[in-house]
């Protein structure tokens, strides 16, 4: 298994630190509104990773955070009038939301910044006893040019660095020892959240906040870090920066970054007017949709443009998957016993060949889009090669490969599971008004449904339906 490194800016052979265990971080989102369909990517890409890893046996401890104090939690409470804990509560719960209608596996430990501020006092203690932050005045800086790797992920000359931040000393930080050295530690303003230290009542900064909560939940060393690819600098690399000053030893094994979704080829930004959270996009397309042209569209580290046809591009094939397992399930209860035949078991051979095809693309840095184009092929086949007469061992059989992999990709394709308990409640009303012969009421049902986008059809076999 092939990962693009970010440290090292190419592919390398994935070998983890403790034999069939991966320990996994990936930054989580600050808490002040609701996730933008750019956090979802991540979101949904290191969701994927991590499902391919269990796939192949490996046991993941898999940590992501809440940034539950920032600038940002703290300007929305006092515009509210309200707690900054009131704020990232309310919308902790919603990223958990839209998190499991994304299909996104709960993390081993969703750890909030907040609850880990004893971990970042001692980490910058320890980096100040080691000469590698100083305080003034309350704040508490880190000493970059004491840490010798430092740009060693970005790329970025220190030098280079410091002629881009000769004017920042006019901003107000004159107090530090040198342009580029960034805080650990500030003491609070009136109205701010704070907690008591050595060095002054604040908050931490940013970065010290995945370093600590790292090394709590997953030691002084992991296997992989994850981000979005604007978290490389400065965050990244002062995580890196900071972690291993205080611990001694490298950081992390590799590090992984998706790229930027743009939206009708342009950056998302709200005064451009293209600014879109997760549940916008949910009130027009199933959330499943938005998870499926995450994996499709594009390879991870690629940018990825967002638009309503390429939605509906996905929503497309992923009906097309879709109908092919509805498919497989109603041959399936049909029950055809007897010998599988010759052609049969050569079908299955192809799709065990596919199934190989399926992994040598997800070995290979990840590559989605490719495994999701194998699935396609997948269905193509059983379309061609199944029909109602096919022997149902093959057919399960079958199944039960396209359905391992979709489960691989967090793709759900069982209808059952797409709908959700309202509507597959008033499916079960219709069909209680249509025995009772109130089909007044059966046909009010169908109208609630339609607005929906839920199309039912009454059929021998029973009701069917798709979206509109």
């Amino acid at each position: 298994m092939k990962i693009f490194n970010t440290l090292t800016r190419q592919k390398e052979e994935f070998v983890p630190i403790e034999d069939g265990k991966v320990r996994m971080y990936v930054c989580g989102p600050t808490v002040y509104n609701y996730i933008h369909i750019g956090n979802a990517r991540p979101m949904i890409i290191f969701d994927t990773v991590r499902r391919y890893f269990e796939y192949k046996g490996f046991e993941v401890n898999y940590v992501s955070n809440f940034t539950d104090v920032d600038d940002k939690i703290i300007k929305k409470a006092i515009e509210e009038g309200v707690s900054s804990e009131t704020i990232s509560e309310r919308y902790i719960q919603a990223v958990r939301e839209d998190m499991e209608a994304l299909n996104i596996k709960q993390a081993t430990k969703n750890p909030k910044a907040t609850e880990e501020i004893d971990g970042m006092i001692a980490m910058i203690d320890e980096l100040i006893k080691k000469g590698h932050a100083y305080e003034k005045n309350g704040t508490v800086y880190f000493r970059t040019r004491s840490f010798s790797g430092y740009g060693k992920l970005s790329k970025k000359n220190i030098d280079d660095l410091e002629s881009g931040h000769r004017e920042i000393k006019v901003a107000g930080e004159e107090e530090k020892e040198d342009a580029l050295d960034f805080v650990l530690w500030k003491p609070k303003k009136e109205g701010e959240p704070a907690w008591e230290s050595p060095w002054s009542d604040g908050r931490p900064g940013w970065h010290i906040e995945c370093s600590v909560m790292s090394k709590k939940y997953l030691g002084d060393q992991i296997d992989i870090h994850a981000g979005g690819e604007d978290l490389i600098f400065p965050h990244h690399e002062n995580e890196i920066a900071q972690s291993e000053a205080a611990n001694g030893k490298d950081f992390a094994k590799y590090w992984m970054h998706n790229g930027f979704l743009n939206i009708n080829n342009k950056k998302m930004s709200k005064s451009e007017g293209n600014f879109f959270t997760v549940r916008e996009i949910g009130e027009k397309y199933p959330y499943e949709v938005l998870r499926f042209f995450m994996l499709s569209g594009a390879h991870y580290r690629m940018p990825l443009n967002f638009s309503q046809d390429l939605m509906e591009a996905a929503k497309n094939g992923l009906e097309r998957i879709c109908v092919a397992v509805e498919r497989l399930s109603d041959i399936i209860a049909k029950g055809n016993s007897g010998d599988i035949s010759e052609e049969e078991k050569k079908t299955l051979e192809e799709l065990e060949q596919l199934n190989q095809r399926f992994d040598m693309a997800m070995e290979d840095d990840f590559n989605t889009a490719d495994a999701v184009s194998v699935i396609f092929e997948m269905v193509k086949l059983v379309n061609v090669k199944f029909d109602m007469n096919s022997h149902e061992v093959a057919v399960k059989k079958a199944k039960e490969i396209i359905d391992t992999l979709t489960e691989v990709l967090g793709v759900k394709t069982q209808k059952e599971d797409i709908l959700d308990e309202e509507i597959e409640q008033l499916i079960e009303q219709r069909q209680e008004a249509r025995k009772a012969k109130d089909f007044a009421k059966a046909d009010e049902i169908r109208d609630i449904l339609l607005e929906k986008g839920i199309v039912l059809k009454d059929t021998r076999e029973g009701v069917k339906w798709t979206r509109a």
